[in-house]
């Protein structure tokens, strides 16, 4: 009987904990999804008071019900042309977790579009897109009758030096 190493355990874990529910939402025409048990709430948006010296993805910080939260934007963060926001665009409050625990913050998406529960059958490993490309963000690709929608692992869209820079600004 072959012996399974710790990193294929591990693979195969990560593999079964990508099916469920995910809020589905639009960044620059094409839809990403994260996991709905990290979403905290949905909100529109608000005025967000700039924080200085911060990277152009880190749009400042809100006070949502007396709690001061970083709000990223995240075409910015992706590289992407900094979008018009209209009465869709909104911020969605999510829970990560980084090293010294659990930490809200917002990230404005373009539109949210839905909650689809994707069975693991469904969800491809993303392509190798070359060894300098960081991709550890995403955590597969969702094949649905409308197309492919990108599954986000929200806890790795920051790197922890980003993190640690947004508990410092709140």
């Amino acid at each position: 009987m072959k012996e399974t190493s710790e990193k294929e355990k591990q693979k195969e874990f990560t593999l079964n904990q990508r099916e469920g529910k995910y809020l589905t939402f639009s960044l620059a025409g094409e839809e990403y999804g994260i996991s709905i048990l990290q979403v905290k709430e949905i909100i529109g948006m608000m005025p967000i008071t700039l924080v200085p010296r911060t990277p152009d993805f880190v749009k400042g910080v809100i006070n949502l019900r007396g709690k001061v939260i970083p709000v990223i934007d995240l075409r910015l963060r992706f590289s992407m042309t900094e979008g018009q926001y209209t009465e869709r665009t909104c911020i969605v409050v999510v829970e990560i977790t980084t090293d010294h625990g659990e930490m809200i913050i917002g990230i404005v998406v373009d539109s949210v579009s839905e909650v689809l529960g994707i069975k693991e059958e469904n969800i491809e490993d993303s392509p190798s897109f070359g060894t300098n490309l960081d991709s550890e963000y995403i955590l597969g690709m969702a094949k649905l009758e409308g197309g492919v929608k990108i599954l986000l692992d929200i806890d790795k869209v920051l790197s922890s030096g980003e993190i640690s820079m947004l508990e410092q600004s709140r």
